[in-house]
């Protein structure tokens, strides 16, 4: 999809297969992870020459059905993890299983690596109990977090009791973990997750995911348009979702081109995988708006699966800062970051 039409994508048999998969299991986050050794071994990791494809593939899944790209993506990125820190010469553990990867911060008390035991809350775990294992970042001292993979069927891991009351991704609750005392094995040393050039390309992996949930309501777009001849008004209204795509689905590829030549390295590494993620965000918002305002309320009260995509996309769009991140741009390109312009 990306860097080819978004309205009609061709797809190889292989990748085929998984989508009509990914369709069965459309909704159901359990049945999504089911397909997880099946999509590692058919997607390829980032940066060694096939990024675009991996992106295409995480955006064709998203299209289907954005609760099964949302389970499936966390662990494509743990095994993209694993490998790099293979190849930089770093202990991993065993791989097997279904993984997730949590990163978030902010919870009280935080997570602290002791003695190669955790302690701990790790908020935003999404679909820890349908997952084996996960690669959590700890603290392992007062200035320095370490990613550290853990087994989520240990005594000493508890799911929090919080509430999940989200109208998007209903099925792909996330909660906070309590840990106390789980033995973890540090992946990396201090700081080399957040470090490594992957960091940023991980990122744009979501990217990918949001453009695919965007062309998903694009072709319901299109498909409306050849069931009826649009009107001056709904003709501007694809014609605009066709900017946005394209020009997000060209960002996109551009990215993946960079990632696999080695570019995206050093200072400017995030704020460029940030501006790539933000020209992404621009185009969903803009699909969101031109399939409301060009499909009207019917398919949102009426048909499941639309009304479905327009919650998720909305919902997971939301990983995004938005201003926030725009001004982590800024900030890159008034300290010297190269432009376009």
């Amino acid at each position: 999809m990306i860097g080819s039409s978004w309205a009609q994508a061709h797809v190889d048999d292989d990748l085929a297969g998984l989508l009509h998969a990914a369709h069965a299991a459309a909704g159901d986050p359990a049945a999504a992870l089911a397909l997880a050794h099946r999509a590692t071994d058919l997607l390829p990791l980032p940066g060694h020459g096939r990024t675009l494809e991996l992106w295409r593939g995480l955006a064709e899944l998203a299209a289907v059905d954005l609760t099964v790209a949302r389970a499936l993506e966390p662990h494509l990125d743990a095994q993209a993890i694993f490998a790099q820190a293979t190849a930089e010469g770093y202990a991993v553990p065993d791989t097997s299983g279904v993984w997730g990867v949590f990163a978030a911060e902010g919870a009280d008390p935080r997570l602290e690596l002791r003695d190669g035991r955790l302690t701990g809350r790790k908020p935003w775990c999404s679909l820890a109990s349908l997952l084996d294992r996960a690669l959590v970042t700890a603290w392992v001292s007062p200035h320095e977090r370490g990613l550290v993979a853990i087994d989520l069927h240990q005594r000493g891991v508890r799911a929090v009791d919080e509430p999940w009351v989200a109208r998007g991704l209903r099925a792909a609750r996330s909660t906070a973990l309590d840990l106390h005392d789980v033995p973890g094995e540090l992946v990396g040393p201090p700081n080399w997750y957040l470090t490594r050039g992957g960091f940023a390309w991980g990122g744009l992996g979501v990217a990918a995911v949001w453009f695919g949930g965007a062309a998903g309501l694009a072709r319901r777009l299109w498909a409306a348009a050849q069931e009826r001849d649009p009107d001056q008004v709904g003709l501007a209204l694809l014609g605009a979702v066709d900017a946005a795509l394209t020009g997000a689905g060209a960002t996109l590829a551009e990215a993946a081109a960079a990632v696999d030549e080695g570019l995206v390295r050093g200072e400017h590494a995030w704020p460029r995988c940030i501006r790539t993620r933000h020209v992404v965000h621009e185009a969903c918002e803009t699909v969101l708006s031109a399939a409301a305002h060009g499909l009207g309320p019917g398919p949102l009260v009426g048909e499941e699966e639309h009304a479905a995509r327009v919650a998720d996309l909305q919902l997971y769009l939301r990983q995004h800062k938005a201003e926030r991140d725009a001004a982590v741009v800024g900030r890159a390109v008034a300290d010297g970051m190269p432009t376009a312009w």
